[in-house]
């Protein structure tokens, strides 16, 4: 019976162990930590980025039925880039176009007295015992005419009036030292 007792009251407290709350598995730390971080750091910064330039203007030379040239020129320095660019026209180019236009609309006279308006034309024809048209006179009576009126023949080399080719050159030369003196900057 003692033993029946203690069976009994091994299953008594064995079933209120079992009717107790559930047993939490979670385990648990605790920590506490104290850290100080001190950072001195330097940081540069490289940028590499490609020279300035300065690009020259666009210039189409290529159309044939335009009598002119283009022109253009760049300087860059560190800090300041130009580029500037023109058109120059060509006199002696408008002037064969003129000529060929009045040639083929039929006016030969015309024509002639377009091309006569250079300096060197009008030499040559009248070199050659053809003289230039004078007011609508032909032949003996325009040569006639000519050598009373040498005023009207024309001057030069059929150049367009302006600078002449010394003074060009000392206004590119000029140019040029002022690039550089920009280059130096």
């Amino acid at each position: 019976m003692v033993r029946l007792v203690l069976i009994l009251a091994t299953f008594v407290a064995f079933s209120a162990t079992a009717a107790e709350a559930p047993v939490d598995d979670t385990i648990r730390t605790e920590a506490t930590t104290n850290s100080t971080v001190t950072t001195d750091s330097k940081t540069e910064t490289t940028l590499n980025s490609p020279p300035p330039s300065a690009i020259l203007p666009t210039m189409n030379n290529s159309n044939s039925d335009l009598c002119t040239v283009g022109i253009a020129g760049a300087v860059q320095t560190q800090i300041l880039g130009l580029s500037a660019g023109k058109t120059v026209r060509d006199m002696n180019c408008e002037r064969l176009k003129l000529s060929k236009t009045l040639y083929d609309m039929g006016m030969k006279v015309a024509a002639v007295s377009t091309m006569c308006q250079d300096k060197r034309v009008f030499d040559a024809m009248m070199s050659a015992g053809t003289p230039c048209p004078y007011d609508g006179m032909i032949g003996d009576a325009a040569k006639a005419a000519w050598e009373g009126d040498e005023g009207a023949q024309p001057v030069g080399d059929g150049k367009e009036k302006g600078l002449t080719d010394g003074t060009k050159t000392l206004l590119g030369g000029a140019g040029v030292a002022g690039l550089l003196v920009l280059l130096l900057l």
